[in-house]
């Protein structure tokens, strides 16, 4: 039934569309209205109107309001819905070299960040990601700085998180948790707050702008910054619907990408920066990691993780040395 009142839902969406617009571009996404990438797909549909003359409507299901998180991939692979964005680490282990961006402490430079997208690294993850049956389009860059939660006690040296139930990322980066002794739960964002309210997990793992975003502070007492990962969002479409598509519409639409690719950074460390504030003005503990305790961690988490990444094969390698000449 869920399915049915799903696809009577697109359908009345897209014919509506259809009315005004020669093309529609539906868009899948798990973030809540206030999430900046949110808010940078809000604008991107503006200009994507802008720019196709109001050829291309481009109609947002945010919060999981059209598939689960773990469901885009395959609902654009097989043309449900055009297009939808997830995160890098969400491909776990379909293709496991897109843990590459969220490797600990790796990525979080913020010029790699900026060269990342139409680099040869992200060439090669483009290349992968089609061969699975989506196009990519856009990396949102959506953090390196990152939050871990916790009650009862903060988690401020690597000794806290023994016995830590915490939400992980992906099997790949989990193994720099398991490393400190704690263990993770892989999930995706959208199931984290439950998780913690219900006592599945003990510990929290987001970046922090998504910590205010989605309300942490109401079931978690401390929190610790750091840069521990970096994250993209993706934007990625049904590859036949978009060569199907005009090349002055696809040309118009990827113009669009392109400026949210660039206009995303700046409101990304914006909302980063503002969002410990914030998170105090909650009633949340925040510990902001000095550079001594970072690379405490760095020595204990990242190690564990390069050397099963490097073990995933010739193009794991080739990704780590690209990304270090970024």
């Amino acid at each position: 039934m869920k399915k049915t009142l799903l696809g009577a839902v697109l359908f009345a969406a897209s014919v509506t569309t259809a009315i005004a617009a020669d093309f529609t571009m539906r868009l899948s996404h798990q973030l809540p209205p206030t999430h900046h990438i949110a808010q940078t797909l809000d604008r991107f549909a503006e200009d994507v109107a802008r720019e196709t003359n109001n050829r291309v409507e481009v109609q947002i299901f945010g919060a999981e309001q059209a598939f689960a998180a773990g469901q885009n991939h395959a609902a654009v692979a097989r043309g449900q819905i055009e297009a939808a964005v997830v995160t890098n680490f969400q491909w776990g282990g379909t293709i496991p070299e897109m843990n590459v961006i969220t490797l600990p402490y790796f990525m979080t430079d913020l010029d790699k960040l900026k060269a990342f997208p139409g680099s040869e690294a992200a060439q090669l993850l483009e290349a992968k990601l089609l061969e699975r049956g989506v196009r990519n389009i856009a990396w949102l860059y959506t953090t390196r700085s990152s939050i871990f939660t916790s009650n009862g006690k903060p988690l401020i040296t690597t000794d806290d998180f023994r016995g830590m139930k915490i939400r992980g990322l992906s099997r790949l980066v989990d193994e720099g948790l398991i490393a400190v002794g704690a263990a993770p739960a892989t999930m995706p964002g959208s199931e984290v707050y439950q998780a913690l309210q219900t006592g599945v997990i003990d510990a929290g793992l987001t970046d922090v702008s998504a910590g205010y975003s989605r309300r942490f502070y109401e079931v978690q007492q401390y929190g610790t910054v750091t840069p521990f990962f970096a994250v993209y969002f993706h934007l990625f479409v049904t590859p036949a619907w978009w060569d199907g598509l005009p090349p002055d519409v696809r040309d118009a639409i990827a113009r669009a990408a392109a400026k949210a690719e660039q206009d995303v950074i700046a409101v990304t460390e914006e909302t980063a920066a503002a969002a410990v504030g914030q998170l105090r003005e909650k009633g949340m503990t925040i510990h902001v990691q000095s550079e001594e305790e970072t690379a405490a961690w760095k020595a204990a988490m990242q190690p564990p993780v390069l050397e099963a990444f490097g073990k995933l094969g010739a193009d794991a390698a080739k990704l780590i040395e690209l990304i270090e000449k970024l």
